[in-house]
C-alpha cells in the first residue's frame, strides 16, 4: 500500500489524534491545547493541499476493507471531496484561532476543543467517504460530536436547544439509515461513481427507486435544513459563536447538502434522477425554502437568529443548482458550497466579535457599532453584500452563473427566485448596515471590553478580515482555474453526468 494511497487516512487521523490528546490535558494546559490545535489544523491543511494537487493532476487517493458482509469502508478523495474537504480544512484553521480568542476565560476548555476536534474529523470523513455505508457513520459521528458544542454553556436555554438538535438529527438520521438499507437491499453495496448506478435500470425499479429517493432526501435534508425540517438551526444559536460558524459554513448544514450532491450525482446519476421526475420536486422544495428562509429572517430581531433564517434560505441554493441539470446551473450550486461557507462564516465570526467586545446581540443595539469596531464591521459588510449578491463579490458569482444555467435548461422561473431572495437578503441585511454606520450611538454598550490597540482581541479580528478578503478574490478572480468555480469547473467536466 503506498502513502498515497493513505493520505485520505492521515488528513482524517490529524483532528482524530488532535482530539485524544486534547481529552487527556488538564484545564489549566492553555498554550499546550492551543499548540495542538494549531498544529492539527495546519497539518491536515497541508495534506489536503497535497491531496488537492494530486487530485488536479489527475491521481485519486482512497483504501478500503471490508466492515461487515457485503459492505465496505471506502475512504477516497476526488475533486468533489476535495471541494468539501479543502473548505472544511481552510475554516478549521481559522476557526481554531477565532476559538481561542473567544473562550479564552471559558470553563470546559479541554472538553470544548476535543469534541470540536471530533467534528471536524467526522466532516473530513464525509468529504472522503466512498460510499453510504461510509457516509453513514461519519454522518452519525457529527451528530454526536456537535452536540456537546451546542449545549457547551449548560444553562437550560442551551440544554433545550440542544435536544431539540438531537431528536431532529437522529430521527434524520434513523430516516437516512432506512433509506440506505433499503437500497442496498436491492442493489448491494453502492459506492459512489460518476454518473450513478441507474442508467440502465429495468422498469421495475423505477417506483422502489423514487421511493428511497424520497426516503434518502428526507433523511439528509434535516442536516441541509430544508423547510419543514429546519426547526433544529435557529434554536441552536444560543451555541458560542464558533460553533455557530462551524454548524452554517462548514459542517451541520454542509454535510447534508453535500449528502444530497452525492446522493442526485453519484447514486442516481443527474439523468436518471432526471428521467424519474425527482429533480423538479426536489426544485420546488429548494426554491420554496430560499424564499421562506429569507422571509423569516426579515422579523428577526437577534442578529445570530437572523443569520440562522438566512442559512436555511442560502444552502439550498446548493440544491437548486443540482436540479438545473446543465454543466452551467450545477456549477453554481457546487461552487455556492465554498461561497456560502466563507460568507457565512465571516458574519458569525463578526456577530461573535460583537457579542464578545460589547455584549450585542440584538439587531438594534447595533448603532454606531462601526465607528467602535471598524474592521469587524468592513467584513460584515462586505459579506452582507456578498449574500445580497453585490458584484464582484462570491455570491454574486454563484446568482449569475445559477441564472445563467437556468437560462440555458429552461427553467426561467428560477431567475423570479433568484430575484426575489436577493431583494429580501437586501431587506434583511441593508437595515444591519444602517445601525452599524450610520445610526448615532444613543446607549452604552451592554458589556464592553477594551483589549488594547485592537477593536477586540487580535485572535478574533483576524479570521473574519481574513475570510472577508478571500470572499473578495473568490469574487474577482472567479474565471482562474484555481478559484473555487474553477474547480467546480473542473468536478463537472470529470465526475457529473451531463
Amino acid at each position: 500500500m503506498t502513502t498515497g494511497a493513505l493520505l485520505p487516512v492521515f488528513a482524517l487521523m490529524t483532528s482524530l489524534t488532535a482530539a485524544v490528546i486534547i481529552f487527556t490535558l488538564p484545564e489549566q494546559k492553555h498554550q499546550l491545547r492551543t499548540a495542538v490545535n494549531l498544529i492539527a489544523a495546519v497539518l491536515k491543511l497541508l495534506l489536503v493541499g497535497l491531496m488537492i494537487w494530486g487530485v488536479f493532476q489527475g491521481r485519486e487517493y482512497g483504501i478500503s476493507f471490508p466492515m461487515i458482509p457485503g459492505v465496505e469502508f471506502v475512504l477516497r478523495a476526488d475533486a468533489l471531496a476535495m471541494l468539501f474537504a479543502g473548505l472544511s480544512a481552510s475554516w478549521w484553521l481559522l476557526t481554531t484561532v477565532y476559538a481561542v480568542g473567544y473562550l479564552e476565560d471559558s470553563p470546559n476548555r479541554s472538553r470544548f476543543f476535543g469534541f470540536f476536534s471530533l467534528c471536524v474529523a467526522s466532516t473530513m470523513g464525509i468529504a472522503l467517504a466512498g460510499n453510504l455505508f461510509t457516509f453513514f457513520l461519519f454522518y452519525e459521528m457529527l451528530t454526536l460530536s456537535t452536540y456537546p458544542l451546542v449545549v457547551h454553556r449548560g444553562t437550560q436555554q442551551a440544554l433545550r436547544a440542544g435536544r431539540t438538535y438531537i431528536i431532529y438529527t437522529l430521527t434524520g438520521g434513523a430516516v437516512l439509515l432506512f433509506g440506505i438499507a433499503m437500497l442496498h437491499g436491492f442493489s448491494g453495496d453502492l459506492p459512489f461513481r460518476p454518473g450513478g448506478h441507474f442508467a440502465d435500470m429495468s422498469p421495475d425499479l423505477q417506483a422502489p427507486l423514487t421511493l428511497v429517493f424520497v426516503i434518502l432526501i428526507a433523511g439528509l435534508g434535516v442536516k441541509a435544513a430544508i423547510v419543514p425540517l429546519h426547526g433544529w438551526l435557529p434554536t441552536a444559536m444560543v451555541a458560542p459563536a464558533p460553533v455557530s460558524a462551524l454548524l452554517h459554513a462548514v459542517a451541520v448544514v454542509k454535510a447534508g447538502a453535500f449528502g444530497i450532491v452525492r446522493v442526485v450525482f453519484e447514486i442516481y446519476g443527474l439523468e436518471t434522477a432526471n428521467a424519474l421526475g425527482l429533480l423538479w420536486g426536489l426544485a420546488a422544495i429548494a426554491a420554496f425554502t430560499i424564499i421562506y428562509g429569507s422571509a423569516r429572517a426579515l422579523s428577526q430581531s437577534d442578529l445570530k437568529r437572523r443569520l440562522a433564517f438566512s442559512t436555511v434560505s442560502q444552502v439550498s441554493y446548493i440544491i437548486l443548482g443540482l436540479c438545473l441539470a446543465g454543466p452551467v446551473g450545477v456549477a453554481g450550486g457546487l461552487v455556492h458550497l465554498v461561497h456560502q461557507g466563507v460568507m457565512k462564516i465571516t458574519l458569525f465570526f463578526c456577530a461573535g466579535n460583537y457579542a464578545e467586545t460589547l455584549g450585542i446581540h440584538r439587531i438594534d443595539e447595533l448603532d454606531g457599532a462601526g465607528r467602535r469596531m471598524p474592521g469587524t464591521s468592513v467584513a460584515f459588510t462586505l459579506a452582507a453584500f456578498g449574500m445580497i449578491g453585490t458584484p464582484p463579490l462570491a455570491g454574486f458569482i454563484t446568482k449569475w452563473t445559477m441564472g445563467t444555467g437556468a437560462l440555458a435548461a429552461g427553467m426561467d422561473w428560477v431567475i423570479a427566485v433568484l430575484v426575489i431572495s436577493s431583494l429580501l437578503n437586501a431587506a434583511y441585511f441593508l437595515p444591519v448596515l444602517n445601525r452599524i454606520w450610520f445610526r448615532e450611538q444613543k446607549n452604552a454598550w451592554p458589556e464592553e471590553r477594551q483589549w488594547g490597540r485592537f477593536e477586540t482581541s487580535a485572535w478574533l479580528l483576524w479570521p473574519p478580515l481574513i475570510t472577508a478578503g478571500f470572499l473578495v478574490l473568490a469574487g474577482l478572480l472567479a474565471s482562474a482555474s484555481f478559484s473555487p468555480l474553477g474547480w467546480v469547473e473542473l468536478i463537472v467536466a470529470r465526475e457529473v453526468d451531463l
